[in-house]
C-alpha cells in the first residue's frame, strides 16, 4: 500500500460488477473511491440458430471483457469444448478473459487496444472472403465492421447484452460536487460519459466540469472537450493499472492537505 493518492477522492463511474478492482487499486494508494455507476449491463440471450451461426464463422472477435463473460453463458459455459473459429480481441484485457476461459487467441493488437488497433493487425489486413463475426453489446460503433466489409468480409454482429441507464439516486453525489467533496473521475466508455452528464450535469455541471477527468481513449476525449469539461487525462491503456497510475501523475505533489 502506498499513499500515492492519500485523501484524493475519485468518483469511479464503471458498472458495479466491474468497479471494485479499480476502485481497490485507488483505496490502496490511500484514496477514496466514490462508486457511481453509469451503466448497467444485462444479458441478452442470442437464438441457437445465431449462436451456431457465429460458430461457423471464420473469425469471432470480442469487442470487450463484457463481450467474453456473455458469450460465454450465451453458449452455457461450453465454449473451449467446441470446434471454434479463429479467435480476436480488441485488447490485453478481453485477450486475458478469453484464455482464462480457456481459449486460444490468434490476434490481439500490439500496442492500441481498440478497433483501430486490432484492424492495423496483419491477420485482420488479410480478411478477403471470410466470415468475420463481432461478440459485442447491442449498438456501439461501427468502425470494425465496417472496415472489415471494405477489405473484402462478411461481417456480422453477436449481441450478446445491452447497456442501459442505471435508475439511481444522484442527490449524494451531486452535494458532494456542489460541496467540493471529489477530486476527480474516472469514465471508461463514452456512453458511461454521456450517462453521467445525464445522471448529473442538469443540476451540478460546471462542478463537474471543473473535475480533473481520467478517460481511456481520446474519442471518449472528444466527447468531454463537447461537454467543455476543462482538464481532461488520457490513460495511456484502458486498464485499471494505467488509469491508477494516470491519477497518480495528476495529483503527484498536491495532494497533500486532503482529507478523506
Amino acid at each position: 500500500m502506498t499513499n500515492a493518492l492519500a485523501g484524493v477522492r475519485v468518483l469511479v463511474t464503471r458498472p458495479a460488477a466491474q468497479a471494485e478492482n479499480l476502485c481497490r487499486l485507488i483505496e490502496d494508494s490511500a484514496g477514496r473511491a466514490v462508486r457511481f455507476p453509469t451503466l448497467a449491463i444485462e444479458v441478452v440471450i442470442p437464438e441457437q440458430a445465431v449462436l451456431l451461426t457465429a460458430l461457423a464463422a471464420d473469425w469471432l472477435i470480442f469487442t470487450s471483457k463484457n463481450a467474453v463473460d456473455f458469450a460465454l453463458q450465451a453458449f452455457g459455459g461450453k465454449m473451449s469444448q467446441l470446434t471454434l473459429p479463429a479467435i480476436a480481441a480488441v485488447g490485453g484485457s478481453t485477450a486475458a478473459e478469453l484464455r482464462q476461459a480457456g481459449l486460444t487467441v490468434a490476434c490481439v493488437p500490439a500496442v492500441e487496444f481498440n478497433s483501430e488497433g486490432l484492424l492495423a493487425e496483419a491477420m485482420m489486413q488479410d480478411v478477403a472472403g471470410k466470415t468475420c463475426v463481432i461478440v459485442r453489446g447491442v449498438g456501439g460503433r461501427e468502425k470494425l465492421a465496417e472496415t472489415l466489409r471494405m477489405r473484402g468480409a462478411k461481417a456480422d454482429y453477436l449481441e450478446v447484452y445491452r447497456r442501459l441507464l442505471p435508475v439511481q439516486d444522484n442527490s449524494e453525489i451531486i452535494e458532494q460536487l456542489q460541496q467540493s467533496q471529489l477530486d476527480a473521475v474516472v469514465v471508461t466508455s463514452d456512453e458511461a460519459l454521456q450517462n453521467l452528464w445525464t445522471l448529473l450535469g442538469q443540476d451540478a455541471a460546471a462542478e463537474l466540469q471543473r473535475l480533473p477527468l481520467v478517460v481511456v481513449s481520446e474519442r471518449i476525449r472528444q466527447t468531454a472537450e463537447r461537454l467543455e469539461f476543462e482538464r481532461i487525462a488520457v490513460s495511456r491503456q484502458p486498464t485499471d493499472a494505467a488509469i491508477l497510475e494516470t491519477l497518480k501523475t495528476l495529483f503527484n505533489g498536491e495532494n497533500s492537505g486532503r482529507s478523506n
